[in-house]
């Protein structure tokens, strides 16, 4: 599989309501720098079919849209998820990999493969 990848990053403050008593801190807002990396399966041209650049500027306005209150109690695994499905709606029928992490760090992902 031919693919191309992009990342970004964007600033926001989440938290998780439900969060266990161990980690009972994770209840209340806190700031991270959500890093994205988005891999997307290449199905014709090899000389950029799709364009990182011309992906990533999509990316980061649906980003700039969907967060830009900047505060939601959503995982990196639910952030993935929504990007995906902004992906899917872009670019059909291609293997898509979303991750998502906390300050680089820490993370979660989703892998779409409609094959």
């Amino acid at each position: 599989m031919n693919y191309i990848w992009i990342t970004t990053q964007f600033e926001g403050f989440h938290y998780y309501p439900d969060a266990p008593q161990e980690v009972s801190f994770l209840r209340y807002e806190h700031r991270h720098t959500f890093h994205v990396k988005v891999l997307i399966e290449i199905l014709k041209d090899l000389n950029r079919e799709l364009e990182f650049f011309m992906v990533k500027r999509q990316i980061d306005k649906f980003l700039n849209e969907h967060f830009k209150s900047r505060v939601f109690s959503k995982s990196c695994e639910m952030i993935a998820n929504d990007i995906l499905d902004y992906c899917i709606d872009l670019y059909p029928n291609r293997k898509i990999e979303v991750d998502v992490s906390e300050d680089g760090g820490n993370g979660g992902g989703v892998i779409y493969d409609p094959k």
